[in-house]
């Protein structure tokens, strides 16, 4: 008698993705850097000069890396690949392309492709172009300028090309990280310490609308900071410094 087949076996799933930090409307680039500063997070920067294509355009999102050679099927691969995973909905595009000035890595087609795979932005170390469809389309895009002419080159892709993304000297972010973006640029912070950051920079910014507010009814900032005081205390004690000074009374001018 023949022995009983044995019923098909299902190929291995990949293992869900971790859910995405829930942020909330999280404040400006510059309170993410102080609370970054205040919790001891080192400050992972954009290079100077990252402008969104539309004024006033943010993110807050994970990171969807890829690296760029000189064709769009890069683009098109982490797309399809994020979409099974998963990752995609929320997430930003951040695309390397060396911070190259001689060609243009990105257009509105790519633009569009990322949002109809629910992308939550772009963010690319390097230009873009088609300036006017970009802003029409309205998805937050952030480049370094731009350039009519895409890439003429096509370079062999390296086997990190779909699993992190260099962002200037020294900088390597991958799934792992969060990007915040607005008009004063980009910095990157690790997914798992995000949700504290966020809540660290929105202490921040408390304190300094606090100080705001007294400074238009009269209470000057360095009343405010005792900075008179301050200046007593470094005179006989030159280690002592304004940012220390700042800790101590709960100032929050810079960290």
């Amino acid at each position: 008698m023949a022995a009983p087949e044995e019923p098909a076996q299902e190929p291995p799933t990949e293992p869900a993705p971790d859910p995405a930090p829930d942020l909330g409307e999280p404040p400006g680039t510059p309170l993410i850097a102080d609370a970054c500063l205040r919790l001891g997070l080192p400050l992972r920067l954009a290079p100077a000069g990252l402008r969104p294509v539309r004024s006033g355009a943010r993110v807050a999102a994970p990171v969807l890396p890829v690296r760029h050679y000189g064709s769009v099927d890069v683009f098109l691969e982490a797309f399809e690949r994020a979409t099974a995973a998963g990752t995609a909905p929320g997430a930003v595009l951040v695309v390397d392309n060396g911070g190259r000035t001689d060609e243009a890595c990105i257009g509105d087609l790519v633009v569009l492709e990322a949002e109809a795979a629910g992308l939550a932005g772009l963010v690319v170390w390097g230009l873009h172009r088609d300036t006017a469809d970009i802003a029409a389309i309205g998805l937050p895009v952030f480049s370094y300028g731009a350039l009519p002419a895409g890439p003429v080159r096509l370079d062999d892709q390296e086997p990190q090309a779909l699993t992190s993304a260099r962002f200037g000297p020294g900088l390597v972010v991958d799934g792992t990280d969060v990007v915040f973006g607005d008009d004063d640029g980009a910095l990157f912070v690790p997914a798992a310490r995000a949700a504290e950051v966020v809540q660290t920079a929105h202490a921040i910014l408390r304190t300094e609308r606090d100080q705001a507010r007294r400074i238009r009814t009269g209470d000057t900032l360095r009343h405010q900071t005792g900075f008179a005081g301050y200046l007593t205390r470094r005179a006989a004690d030159p280690a002592y410094t304004f940012r220390h000074h700042l800790r101590r009374i709960g100032g929050a001018i810079e960290e």
